[in-house]
């Protein structure tokens, strides 16, 4: 499960945020994945939950926005949206297609709360 290791990486990137923030826990982590990564959206939850124990982000919620893959096609010059597995033009039915998004990875936000805001 690639997700574990995935989020490993975005948790002690916010974390690593929250402390330059001065911030003393993170209520919220939210983040955009395409979906040509792979990654498993259940997965991604299951290994926060587990990672976050202990931690700034102990009871921190994870947000996550999938993003439908949309690519270009360089035969009929339109832009369209498509599942991980069929990027061919559906106009033109031309293979040759530049990926415009739907391989995100990225921490949009985090949201930190500090010990003087209760």
């Amino acid at each position: 499960m690639h997700e574990m290791g995935i989020t490993q990486g975005i948790l002690d990137a916010a974390i690593e945020a929250a402390h330059k923030a001065g911030a003393s826990r993170i209520t919220a982590v939210n983040v955009s994945v395409g979906e040509l990564t792979e990654i498993i959206e259940d997965a991604l939850q299951f290994a926060f939950d587990a990672l976050k124990p202990d931690t700034l982000a102990a009871d921190a919620v994870l947000n996550v926005t999938m993003i439908t893959p949309r690519s270009h096609c360089n035969d009929c010059d339109i832009d369209y949206d498509h599942d991980r597995f069929q990027m061919v033009c559906p106009t033109c039915e031309s293979f040759a297609v530049t990926p415009l998004n739907g391989r995100e990875l990225q921490i949009d936000s985090i949201d930190t709360e500090d010990d003087s805001e209760e």
